[in-house]
C-alpha cells in the first residue's frame, strides 16, 4: 500500500495539469516580521516539491529579496518602465536556480501607473504568467491605496505575524482592510519568531477567531516557524535558511508548511474562483 505521501504527491501531478497559475501575495501589518524571507524560503520550498516558481519582489526602493540571495541583479522592476526592458528580460535566476524579479529603485511606485504603462505590465504578464504554477508577490510592509490592487487581485493572500501584540493587531487590521473590499479572497496565517509551540499556536488561534468573530471568516492556519538564530546566521551569509542549514528547526518549519499548504490546496473542498489575477487586476486598476 503506497504511503500517505505518495499518494499527496501523485494526485497534485494530476491536478497541476489542470490549474491556472496560482498568486499569492504575502503581506503583513508592519516591517520587521520576517515576510521577505518568509517568501523567499516559501518559495525555494515550493520549488522543492518540483513547482515552478516566480518570485516577485514588490517593495520598490526597500526590496531585499536579491540581498537575502546574495545576487546582484543586472535589471530590475524599475528597468521595465525606465528603460522599455520586458518582463521576461528582469527574470533573475537566484538560488537554486530560483526565478525572480528584483524590485530595484529609484521609482516612487509601480502602482502609480498611468493607462499605457498598465496596459504594457499587463500584455508583459499575460506572456509571462503561463510560465509558472506559482507567483509570489512579496507585498510592501502595510498597505496602500496602490499596493492594493495587487492584493486584491491575488488567488490568495498569506499574512505573516509575530506573537507581539502589536504584529498581531496589525495583521489583523490588514485582513480586515483587504475584506472589506474583497470577502472571498482565502487568507492563510504564518506565525513567524515564535519561543515555542505553545505561543505560536496561541497567536494563531488569537487571530484566527478574532477575524472569525468579527469577519465571518476562516482562516488557514499554516503553521509557525520557531524563533531560530539560524536565520540570522543564513541572512549574514546571504542564503536563504532552508539552504543553509536545512536540517535545522526553522528549515523542516518551513518544509512542514509547504507540505500543509499543498495539501489544502489539493483538497477537493478548496475554493476556486472564475476570475484570473488578470482580469481582476483590470477591474481593481480602473475603480
Amino acid at each position: 500500500m503506497k504511503d500517505q505521501a505518495e499518494k499527496l504527491r501523485e494526485r497534485i501531478e494530476k491536478l497541476r495539469r489542470k490549474q491556472k497559475t496560482i498568486t499569492i501575495a504575502v503581506v503583513s501589518g508592519k516591517g520587521g516580521v520576517g515576510k521577505s524571507n518568509f517568501s523567499l524560503n516559501f518559495a525555494l520550498g515550493l520549488a522543492k516539491e518540483n513547482a515552478s516558481v516566480l518570485l516577485f519582489d514588490m517593495d520598490i526602493g526597500m526590496g531585499n529579496i536579491d540581498i537575502l540571495m546574495g545576487v546582484a541583479p543586472n535589471r530590475t522592476l524599475v528597468d521595465m518602465f525606465e528603460s522599455n526592458a520586458s518582463l521576461k528580460d528582469i527574470i533573475e535566476k537566484g538560488a537554486n536556480n530560483l526565478s525572480f524579479i528584483a524590485a530595484g529603485t529609484g521609482l516612487s511606485s509601480i502602482f502609480k501607473l498611468d493607462q499605457n504603462k498598465f496596459e504594457r505590465f499587463i500584455t508583459q504578464f499575460e506572456e509571462l504568467i503561463e510560465d509558472y504554477e506559482y507567483v509570489i508577490f512579496d507585498m510592501s510592509a502595510g498597505i496602500t491605496d496602490e499596493s492594493m490592487q495587487f492584493i486584491l487581485a491575488s488567488n490568495e493572500v498569506f499574512v505573516i505575524t509575530t506573537p507581539e501584540p502589536t504584529s498581531i493587531t496589525d495583521a489583523y487590521a490588514v485582513m480586515k482592510y483587504i475584506y472589506l473590499k474583497e470577502s472571498q479572497t482565502p487568507y492563510y496565517l504564518v506565525v513567524n519568531k515564535a519561543y515555542n509551540a505553545k505561543q505560536a499556536q496561541s497567536t494563531a488561534n488569537r487571530l484566527g477567531n478574532t477575524v472569525k468573530r468579527f469577519l465571518n471568516k476562516d482562516v488557514v492556519i499554516l503553521g509557525d516557524l520557531p524563533e531560530d538564530r539560524t536565520v540570522t546566521k543564513a541572512v549574514s551569509h546571504q542564503m536563504p535558511f532552508l539552504l543553509y542549514a536545512p536540517d535545522s528547526n526553522v528549515s523542516r518549519s518551513m518544509i512542514n508548511i509547504v507540505e500543509r499548504y499543498l495539501k489544502h490546496r489539493y483538497d477537493e473542498s478548496y475554493p476556486t474562483s472564475s476570475y484570473t489575477f488578470i482580469s481582476k487586476l483590470r477591474r481593481y486598476f480602473s475603480l
